[in-house]
């Protein structure tokens, strides 16, 4: 009778299967991703983990229980990976709360706004991923990045007048410099009426351009989108490069360049500066991309990346615009699709306030904007034929949902493909660093000799 039993159960469990026994999840490996604008911890196992969270703002400290598994010395590894710079993270603490419960108090060293959630495993290239517990540690108080820029230029006047200019105790130079720009935005309000609107993408000679738009007299902000990053390495050479840390250094270069000299238009100089939409090893969102460019109030949007395909032979330089029907080719729409699945890669907390938001801006474009994204980069891939060879000659179009600012022209450059190995080889030196990093700069200064930036409300 206890063996019929017996029997009965194992086949029970049979019919059950692996996947609906209840059983603890093992540990694979845990990561710290630190940066500026937020720190990411993961968590990464074979099996979901069950959790309670609970965030006590002082001291401020974030206390989360795993439930069902024990202290593995992977958990005991976070102790270690967390930096003396992180900006959010002061240390960590691991132990045994009880039986089958382990704690992590994150002990913080600000006021933040914690996220904490789950995701699916995902396989997709060389990123391949079990389930993953993410903490991502936000300020509670996030710096103002166009506040940032202003100060970036308030310093970089006070650097070239020397120290005679040097601003009184308790002066408010950012005040005084927006109280001066609301006087110019009414000049130019006025000036603006007396002119003829320019058409929406519509094209215009350089000389027209110099002679009959208004004078700019602020900042011109290109938004850089070094693409992939933390969680997700992007494509992956055959040496071994990383597409994340080769665009990265690409897109540092060409801030340099964007923000060591003025851009000459409409007879004057306006000053430029570089927005970086990550400037670290950490990801971004697509959405917050596009976001990020916004707040800053961007001219521009160039998003830098690496292509990479199915064999070793494709190579050659690409740039891409926003399509609002149909790819305009299969590859483009191959590559869009690739692109786009980003946001599964790096983890997106799909439950975050501002999913909403999420949604309804991917869905928005313009003609306008394609228009002039497509000028942009034509005038990049002219100056991009002097590097090397183009993958292309004309700029391609798809649905990239990381082009979808509809009031900002934005292109994607791939600016060689990763996956060959001579091409990889290129990507990683400093030589044709620097060319592509010249190309594009003056691939921008093409752009604007024939459309100019038109004056906005902002500050100098």
């Amino acid at each position: 009778m206890k063996r019929r039993r017996l029997l009965r159960h194992g086949s029970l469990l049979l019919l059950l299967g692996a996947s609906q026994i209840a059983r603890g999840a093992n540990i694979l490996a845990v990561r710290v991703w630190p940066a500026s604008d937020y720190t990411r911890v993961t968590i990464e196992s074979d099996a979901e983990l069950k959790t309670r969270h609970l965030f006590v703002p002082s001291p401020p400290r974030l206390a989360v229980d795993i439930e069902g598994i024990d202290l593995y010395p992977a958990l005991r590894e976070l102790v270690a990976k967390v930096r003396a710079d992180d900006p959010f993270i002061h240390g960590v603490r691991v132990g045994q709360n009880a039986p089958g419960v382990v704690r992590l108090v994150l002990d913080l060293k600000q006021p933040v706004l914690p996220q904490v959630f789950s995701l699916t495993p995902v396989q997709s290239g060389p990123a391949a991923y079990g389930y993953r517990l993410v903490l991502d540690i936000y300020p509670a108080n996030p710096v103002d990045p166009l506040e940032t820029l202003i100060a970036e230029r308030l310093q970089a006047q006070a650097n070239r007048a020397g120290p005679a200019a040097a601003a009184t105790p308790g002066a408010d130079p950012l005040g005084e410099l927006m109280a001066r720009q609301s006087q110019k935005d009414s000049e130019q309000a006025r000036a603006g009426a007396a002119a003829a609107p320019r058409q929406a993408g519509a094209e215009r000679p350089a000389a027209a351009a110099i002679h009959t738009a208004p004078k700019t007299d602020r900042l011109v902000i290109i938004a850089l989108d070094p693409g992939h990053g933390g969680e997700d390495p992007g494509a992956i050479g055959p040496a071994g490069t990383r597409e994340k840390d080769v665009v990265l250094q690409i897109a540092l270069r060409l801030r340099e360049r964007i923000n060591a000299r003025p851009l000459r238009i409409n007879g004057g100089e306006a000053v430029m500066r570089a927005y970086m939409t990550r400037d670290a090893d950490f990801f971004v969102p697509l959405h917050q991309r596009v976001l990020k460019a916004q707040r800053v109030l961007a001219d521009l949007f160039i998003s830098i990346h690496a292509d990479a395909f199915l064999t070793p032979t494709a190579g050659g330089a690409s740039v891409y615009a926003l399509s609002q029907g149909a790819a305009s080719s299969a590859a483009a729409r191959w590559l869009a699709e690739k692109e786009n699945a980003a946001d599964r890669i790096g983890g997106v907390n799909v439950k975050a306030a501002d999913a909403n938001v999420q949604r309804a801006l991917l869905d928005m474009s313009t003609t306008a904007q394609i228009n002039d994204s497509v000028k942009l980069g034509t005038a990049m891939l002219g100056e991009m034929r002097d590097v090397g060879r183009l993958h292309k000659p004309r700029v391609e179009q798809a649905g990239f949902a990381v082009l979808k600012a509809p009031d900002i022209p934005s292109v994607l450059v791939e600016t060689a493909f990763i996956s060959n190995p001579e091409e990889e080889a290129r990507l990683v030196s400093d030589g044709y660093q620097q060319q592509l990093a010249d190309a594009l700069m003056r691939g921008i200064d093409r752009y604007f000799a024939r459309n100019p930036p038109l004056a906005r409300n902002r500050p100098l």
